[in-house]
């Protein structure tokens, strides 16, 4: 019996490492205008549940994961508005990570605040996604679409152009959205949002930014600790790919994504760098990303 109970033990725990989905994410759900209502309390940890159990159980790809290859990410949904009963609106926060190698450290691949969103809840409904149309209620679509993001991006880090097929599917649910322009999250004719972040992304004119995400990860962090002069020279010449871009597409929303994910992280890699690539370093990060222009001070001054 004790054979036959450890031989059922190791399969299970076989089928769970085999069967493992791509995404290992946390969820987070605030709602300062709902808080002090039990009621409330109780749909903020119901739709907590739910996006936690989608993100998480749904299979995404065709690729099999173990539990260690899952996809760290984190998802803030923010509701600022009750707009009617069951509806609201807010903001989503998605961010996701992958290890570097032959380290302890994790390099952020995508960071972004989604100030439009606005959904319908209902308290206990599980989230059910349906690709070839728009959901009900908008949260399963916008929750999958930032799904294919970030394992786009992961996939990206580690193959040129490797989350094409992800990307498409992202692109997909935008398009559900086709007949319903006025969304501000979804529509073409409003700037900075999922349209357009999928769209650029898709696009040969942003296809130096997606060398440079292959490059800056696999080709730099990947070896900085084993080669650590040289991977910061790959990491510079990685983000100089941006400036491509940048030539015709200066405001380029994009652009400002992957800075918003790695500013921190090139301040902590190039402060302590030769001068001369401190003050290459500096010239084109404070170029391409104006906005983190007093952060990257500490980049020319070589300390905080």
């Amino acid at each position: 019996m004790y054979k036959i109970l450890l031989t059922l033990f190791l399969i299970i725990g076989t089928l769970s490492i085999t069967l493992a989905q791509e995404l290992n994410c946390q969820v987070s759900v605030i709602a300062p205008t709902l808080q002090g209502n039990s009621q409330n309390e109780e749909i903020i940890e119901s739709l907590k549940a739910a996006a936690f159990e989608f993100l998480n159980e749904t299979k995404w790809t065709n690729d099999n994961y173990k539990q260690e290859e899952r996809i760290e990410c984190n998802v803030l949904i923010n509701i600022s508005k009750v707009v009617s009963t069951d509806t609201y609106e807010g903001s989503i926060q998605v961010s996701s990570s992958r290890p570097v190698y032959n380290s302890n450290y994790k390099t952020r691949l995508f960071n972004h605040n989604d100030a439009n969103l606005r959904f319908t809840y209902l308290r206990n409904t599980a989230l059910v996604y349906t690709p070839d149309r728009a959901s009900v209620g908008g949260l399963v679509d916008v929750l999958a679409y930032y799904a294919y993001i970030v394992i786009g991006m992961d996939y990206d880090s580690f193959s040129l152009k490797g989350g094409d097929q992800y990307f498409i599917k992202a692109q997909q649910i935008v398009s559900n959205y086709s007949n319903n322009q006025g969304d501000k999250g979804w529509g073409a004719k409003f700037l900075n949002n999922r349209f357009h972040l999928v769209n650029n992304l898709l696009q040969d004119l942003y296809s130096p930014l997606r060398k440079c995400h292959y490059d800056y990860h696999l080709v730099g962090m990947d070896n900085l600790y084993a080669k650590k002069d040289e991977s910061v020279n790959k990491i510079l010449m990685a983000v100089k790919e941006i400036e491509k871009v940048y030539k015709t597409q200066p405001g380029s929303f994009n652009i400002q994504s992957f800075f918003n994910a790695k500013y921190e992280e090139l301040i902590n890699i190039f402060i302590e760098a030769q001068p001369a690539i401190r003050i290459e370093a500096y010239r084109v990060f404070s170029k391409l990303d104006p906005g983190h222009i007093t952060q990257y001070n500490a980049i020319k001054r070589g300390k905080r």
